[in-house]
């Protein structure tokens, strides 16, 4: 089988071509970060996030430390305050005390497709911004993180075959477009990375995080794993997955509604669960206190409980 040489160095310059660009456009506006901690001295890397010198990092990468060093591809360096992190979404907010590059476009990481080319672009430091491409390589995959309370999910994190740097946690990561919809955040293995997605719940966290610098979030004193539905329960509900409740903690709100362990979790207020962030999404500061009806499958009936979510101690 033959192949014509002209389409392949066309196809490699369009591919390159997009890769330039979107280095171009990003690598001015991702700093390298310097923190130091009575641990010693970390690093990682921050996005322009707003143009009053906000930059969007991750939370594990300033750790406890309230302040640091932000240093951009142009050499330029300032002082840094952490604004708020969230160690239940990897998700930090800074404010750097001078004036910096104006942000990028920040894209919506549902719009990604398994094969979906993406650019990560870091600034390690040492390395002095670092690009790399490749594709999304699965979608709706799942990482653990927790503090030391409580522990939880974060869903719909992106994978990609795109090489991450040592530093490059906190960089931006890419579409086509030079429009950012994920914050690198972990290496999943070899050949393999993790960011935590920009999505509609990544956006409430970032704007929590400006206004309160903390996250509030509801509480319910469960643990639920996603169930498939049989397909008679499937056609009869609308929907092929529910949450199953595999542990109800005591004298928590969920054990004071009545809820059980093997119950079915249906629905919250009438809107269908099929995963733990659909769940999470009813979580967030207005939650709290507020009645919440959740609908289970128990025993092969619905049964309608009625929760009051508590606040989720940090």
């Amino acid at each position: 089988m033959s192949t014509d040489p002209g389409r392949e160095a066309e196809g490699l310059d369009a591919y390159s071509a997009i890769v330039t660009s979107v280095a171009a456009r990003l690598t001015p506006k991702v700093a390298a970060l310097r923190i130091r901690s009575s641990r010693g001295e970390s690093g990682g890397s921050a996005v322009v996030l707003t143009g009053e010198s906000h930059l969007l990092t991750n939370a594990h990468v300033v750790g406890h430390s309230a302040d640091g060093t932000a240093e951009f591809a142009d050499g330029t360096s300032t002082h840094f305050d952490v604004v708020g992190h969230d160690a239940l979404s990897d998700i930090a907010v800074i404010r750097a005390d001078r004036e910096v590059p104006s942000p990028p476009e920040y894209g919506d990481a549902s719009s990604l497709l398994v094969g979906s080319l993406v650019v990560a672009v870091g600034n390690p430091l040492g390395l002095s911004g670092t690009v790399t491409a490749g594709v999304v390589s699965a979608l709706g995959r799942s990482m653990p993180v927790g503090t030391r309370t409580t522990a939880r999910l974060i869903e719909d994190v992106i994978q990609t075959d795109a090489a991450l740097n040592p530093g490059n946690s906190g960089g931006a990561l890419a579409d086509s477009r030079g429009r950012v919809v994920g914050i690198n955040t972990a290496v999943a293995g070899i050949g393999l990375g993790m960011a935590v997605p920009i999505n509609a719940t990544t956006h409430r966290i970032i704007d929590a995080l400006l206004h309160d610098g903390r996250v509030r979030r509801g509480y319910l004193g469960l643990v639920s794993t996603p169930a498939r539905l049989t397909p008679v329960q499937a056609e009869h509900y609308r929907q092929r997955v529910a949450l199953r409740i595999v542990k109800v903690v005591e004298r928590s709100p969920a054990a004071q509604s009545g809820l059980r362990r093997g119950d079915l979790v249906l629905a919250i207020d009438g809107a269908p669960l099929g995963d733990a962030q659909s769940l999470q999404k009813h979580l967030f500061a207005d939650s709290i206190g507020r009645r919440m009806e959740v609908t289970v499958i128990r025993n092969g009936a619905l049964v309608d409980a009625v929760v009051l979510p508590s606040e989720l101690p940090d």
